[in-house]
């Protein structure tokens, strides 16, 4: 079978943090893809500002480089750069459909992690020929002996039987950042013997096979991403799979639904480095961009369309977490986003979907609230994320695990969950993963000081443990996890320790008031910020929610105390960002998503109000007769709402409006009196 001997398709897969996009900085530069002295940000393909907030990869992206070979030819190695992080599997499951090869980055000092295991996996299945490099061997802590026979142990517990084959795979020693890579294993924390990394281009050249092909088969090329151009429109990237596709060329459009058009192709591009290129034409194994067809999604086939020959759609694994997502309902509503309605929602929410596979959206009992599903807490935080950044405003639950009925039972999602602590943490970390049901598989101690625990845990247990895990463990620990299995449900487990303090008005905070409150636990808000009933504006230290006041002013007097110019010394804030307070939050709670804040709030705003919806309040007009036949108009605008009792029986809480310093109007809107229009909103006295 004929082969593209100038062509190499490779993916570069590895756990989060161990160094793939810093070695494809280090390709392109020794390709040849950037002019000498030419200022290039690190990390080059991490383009979104998400991505370089974060330090991760998020999106897959691809690009290609030139290598020269000594004899003058010229391969062209597209390389699919994949995130690292377990919830963004999807992205690498595509990235696969690309590539005939991958090579897998293994840390030099952590050795393979939970992604590790789930990229090599993948590999696996699809039968991909493998490279393993063991990257930043230049590390003061680097075991390099010790991780790679730690990476054959993982190869050994992933093969079966009929592909033991598998195991010989080169192993390639590098410094991604230094740029360096050789064949024969460096001393620990040793730079590798070579100077650049042409060890590792001959390693791809050899073991990455190079696509093969059938002359003159049928067009077939597979749409595995989307991107989008100010200028052309929706682009579709796809694998050319077999034949030669052509700019302005009629193509069989073979649909996800079954049907079939036929369409024009309005422009063909090549990657370069980092451009996109018009080429001619394209054939088997190249991977081009396409625009012409708006409506065009992930796993769709271009195909001749005298003979159209659909190839299987892209599946990936089914989500394991997921939450809710509706409009903002708080009383602030509509202060900082431009997009609020339930329309537009909805239309972003299905604009994702086009884009990322591994994205699952359902409607509720409720219209303007939907249930997003996803593979974990960080895919969906970054979906609010960015959502947030286009201005719109939105209510986001709790993340709740997917179960499935097996059988007859109830199963939830199982998290494989590995942890490096130092060794004066076992112990209570021990007892945390007890009480959240975790079963401890295995436990490692490398004499460094530091141990290494891997736990089956149910994927509820992990919603919320980050935070406690990092408090228990003085910020020290790490900890990394993917999705195992499902298991039966395992019960019951204990939630937050530690409850709420919910404000019981509106109003601006108070130094005077966070002074006195800072005693009851932690405070999550500043002096001046805006609060309303029902938000929540700290962390109580006993386990149930307190009501409070964090508007209360000091009563100003005429007499001069001697204590009277002192000022109130508070703690600092516990800020948190989005991830942070997706995991504080109970069941009961929920979160406000603005451009320019994150509140957590209780679903029902006011105690024993389960069925009002919170919105802006109306001014009341009040008639006051003065005893001698002379009426008085008055327009009231409300600036407090007593809520003592909160657990009034008939809902609504009583308004209470001073005017003036003498008359006090008390108004009920749900029960009518001989002094109150409970219908017309008017008062008399």
């Amino acid at each position: 079978m004929p082969i593209r001997s100038d062509l190499r398709n490779v993916a570069i897969v590895a756990h989060v943090d161990h160094g793939k996009t810093t070695l494809v900085d280090a390709m392109l530069w020794q390709s040849g893809a950037f002019r000498v002295g030419q200022t290039v940000k690190k990390r080059v393909l991490d383009s979104m500002d998400l991505e370089r907030e974060k330090g991760i990869t998020i999106l897959a992206k691809n690009t290609a480089v030139r290598h020269h070979l000594p004899d003058g030819s010229t391969v062209t190695i597209n390389i699919i750069d994949t995130p690292g992080h377990a919830d963004f599997g999807g992205e690498v499951e595509r990235g696969l459909e690309m590539v005939d090869g991958v090579l897998l980055l293994v840390d030099a000092s952590e050795g393979p992690l939970p992604q590790t295991r789930f990229v090599l996996r993948k590999a696996l299945a699809k039968k991909l020929p493998i490279v393993v490099v063991i990257n930043k061997v230049d590390r003061h802590d680097a075991r390099i002996a010790e991780v790679v026979e730690e990476t054959y142990e993982l190869f050994l517990d992933l093969l079966d039987d009929d592909n033991s084959h598998a195991l010989d795979f080169p192993v390639v020693y590098a410094s991604a950042k230094a740029g360096r890579a050789s064949l024969t294993p460096p001393g620990n924390g040793e730079m590798p013997d070579s100077g650049d990394l042409a060890p590792l281009f001959a390693t791809i050249l050899q073991h990455i096979p190079a696509p093969t092909y059938v002359d003159g088969a049928v067009l077939q090329a597979h749409v595995t991403n989307l991107d989008a151009s100010p200028y052309l429109g929706r682009l579709a990237l796809c694998r050319i799979v077999a034949g030669t596709l052509r700019r302005s060329q009629n193509v069989a459009w073979c649909r996800a639904d079954g049907t079939i058009r036929t369409v024009k192709l309005t422009e063909l591009l090549m990657t370069n480095a980092l451009d996109r290129e018009p080429a001619e034409s394209a054939g088997p194994g190249d991977i081009v961009a396409i625009a012409g067809i708006p409506e065009i999604t992930i796993g769709e086939t271009l195909s001749d369309p005298d003979d159209p020959r659909p190839l299987p759609l892209i599946t990936v694994d089914e989500p394991s977490i997921s939450m809710t997502i509706g409009i903002n309902t708080s009383p602030l509503a509509g202060q900082a986003g431009k997009n609020l309605t339930a329309r537009l929602l909805k239309a972003r929410l299905d604009t994702e979907l086009v884009g990322n596979v591994s994205i699952r959206v359902f409607p509720t009992e409720r219209p303007d609230t939907w249930e997003v599903q996803g593979r974990g807490e960080l895919q969906l935080a970054i979906l609010v994320e960015m959502m947030r950044r286009e201005s719109f405003e939105m209510t986001v639950g709790k993340p709740q695990v997917v179960t499935r009925t097996i059988g007859g039972r109830i199963h939830e999602p199982v998290e494989r969950l590995t942890i490096d602590i130092p060794e004066d943490f076992v112990g209570v970390v021990t007892q945390l993963l007890g009480l959240r049901r975790g079963r401890l598989e295995q436990m490692v101690n490398h004499g460094t000081g530091w141990v290494r625990m891997e736990y089956l845990v149910p994927a509820r247990g992990l919603i919320g443990f980050r935070t406690e895990f990092l408090t228990e463990t003085r910020g020290t620990g790490l900890m990394h996890h993917v999705f195992e299995t499902y298991e039966p449900w395992a019960g019951d487990m204990r939630t937050r320790p530690t409850g709420s303090l919910v404000a019981d008005r509106s109003g601006q905070v108070t130094s005077y008031a966070l002074f006195n409150l800072q005693e009851r636990g932690t405070m999550f808000v500043t002096p001046g910020i805006e609060v309303y009933e029902g938000m929540i504006v700290g962390e109580n230290a006993r386990a149930e929610d307190m009501d409070v006041n964090p508007t209360k002013e000091k009563k100003l007097s005429n007499v001069r105390a001697s204590t009277g110019e002192e000022l109130e010394r508070l703690v600092p804030p516990r800020l948190m960002n989005l991830e942070q307070a997706l995991e504080f939050c109970r069941t009961d709670e929920c979160i406000e998503v603005t451009p320019d804040a994150v509140r957590m709030r209780k679903v029902v705003l006011v105690r024993g109000d389960t069925c009002a919806r919170p919105g802006p309040r109306q001014d009341l007009t009040v008639m006051i007769d003065n005893g001698e036949g002379r009426r008085s108009r008055f327009v009231i605008y409300i600036r407090e709402v007593s809520t003592q009792p909160r657990s009034r029986p008939c809902g609504r809480p009583p308004i209470r409006v001073c005017i003036g310093q003498d008359v006090l109007v008390a108004l009920n809107p749900s029960v009518p009196s001989p002094t109150v229009g409970a219908r017309d909103g008017v008062g008399r006295r």
